[in-house]
C-alpha cells in the first residue's frame, strides 16, 4: 500500500461517525419531536452539499455508464437502507447498545474482500486487524437492559444494518476498481434521496413536523448532526480507493468506540 492517504481519510471517518452516532442517538432518545423518518429525510439532504463538493473535485465529471450506475446505486441503496433501519433501531435503544453490534460489519467486508478480491494483508496489518476486531467484539458484549421487547427489536434491526453495511463496504471497494470515488459518492447521494418519499409517507408525523413552529430550529440542529455522517461517508469512499478493504474496514468499525464514550458522557 504505497499511499498512506487511506489512513488520513479513515481517521476522519472514524471521528465524524463517532460524534454523529452519539449525537443521533441522543436526539432520537430525547423526545424533542424529531422522528426517525424525519432524521432520515434530513440526513439524505445533507448528502447534497457533500455530493456537490465531490462533483467540484472531479471537475464536473460523473461516470454514468450502466455498470457505474449499477455499482453506485448498489452502494448507495445498501447505505441508505441501513441508515433508515438504523434510525428506527435508535428509537428502541441508546447508541452505546446499538453501535457495538453494527461495528461487527468489518467481518463481512474482510471475508468478501479475501474471497472475491483476493486481498491479503501484511503481518503487521494482520496484527492491527485482529486488535481492531477484538476491540469491536468487546464493545458488543453489552448486556440487555430495560424492556425486553425493545431490546430484541433493537438487536434485530442492528443486525440488519450490520449486514447491509458490511456488503456495502465490499461493493464500495469493488466499485473503486472501475470508478472514481467522486462518482461513487454522487450515486450514493442520489440513492439516499430516492428513499425520502418512502420515509415521508411511512411516518405520519413527518408532515406535522415540517409544518410545526419549531421545525426550522430542529431542522438545522438535525442537519448539523447528520452532515457529520455525510462527510464521513465521502472520506470513507476515498479510504477504500487508496487502501485495502481488509485494512480499512476494521478501522471503520472502530468509530463506535468514539460513539460509546460520547454516548455514556451525554
Amino acid at each position: 500500500m504505497k499511499s498512506k492517504l487511506w489512513l488520513v481519510f479513515i481517521l476522519i471517518t472514524v471521528i465524524t461517525w463517532g460524534f454523529w452516532g452519539a449525537l443521533s442517538g441522543w436526539q432520537l432518545q430525547s423526545g424533542n419531536g424529531v422522528s426517525d423518518a424525519v432524521v432520515y429525510i434530513i440526513w439524505a439532504l445533507t448528502m447534497i452539499p457533500c455530493a456537490i463538493v465531490a462533483l467540484i473535485i472531479n471537475k464536473g465529471k460523473l461516470m454514468h455508464d450502466w455498470k457505474s450506475i449499477a455499482l453506485g446505486a448498489t452502494v448507495g441503496l445498501l447505505g441508505a437502507g441501513g441508515q433508515f433501519v438504523l434510525f428506527k433501531a435508535l428509537t428502541f435503544g441508546p447508541s452505546y447498545l446499538v453501535y457495538p453490534f453494527i461495528s461487527m460489519s468489518p467481518i463481512i467486508v474482510i471475508t468478501l474482500a479475501a474471497i472475491v478480491l483476493k486481498e491479503r494483508a501484511t503481518k503487521w496489518q494482520v496484527v492491527g486487524i485482529v486488535v481492531a476486531l477484538i476491540a469491536i467484539f468487546l464493545l458488543s458484549l453489552e448486556s440487555k437492559s430495560g424492556n425486553v421487547t425493545n431490546w430484541v427489536l433493537m438487536i434485530v434491526l442492528a443486525v440488519i444494518v450490520l449486514v447491509a453495511w458490511g456488503v456495502q463496504g465490499f461493493f464500495m471497494k469493488f466499485a473503486n476498481n472501475s470508478m472514481d470515488a467522486e462518482s461513487i459518492f454522487i450515486w450514493m447521494a442520489i440513492s439516499g434521496l430516492v428513499f425520502i418519499p418512502v420515509a415521508y409517507f411511512m411516518d405520519g408525523t413527518s408532515a406535522e413536523f415540517f409544518a410545526s413552529e419549531n421545525a426550522m430550529p430542529l431542522f438545522w440542529e438535525t442537519f448539523g448532526i447528520q452532515i457529520l455522517n455525510s462527510i464521513g461517508a465521502l472520506t470513507l469512499v476515498y479510504a477504500y480507493r487508496y487502501g485495502k478493504a481488509v485494512v480499512v474496514s476494521p478501522m471503520e468499525g472502530l468509530s463506535p468506540m468514539v460513539t460509546v464514550l460520547l454516548s455514556l458522557i451525554i
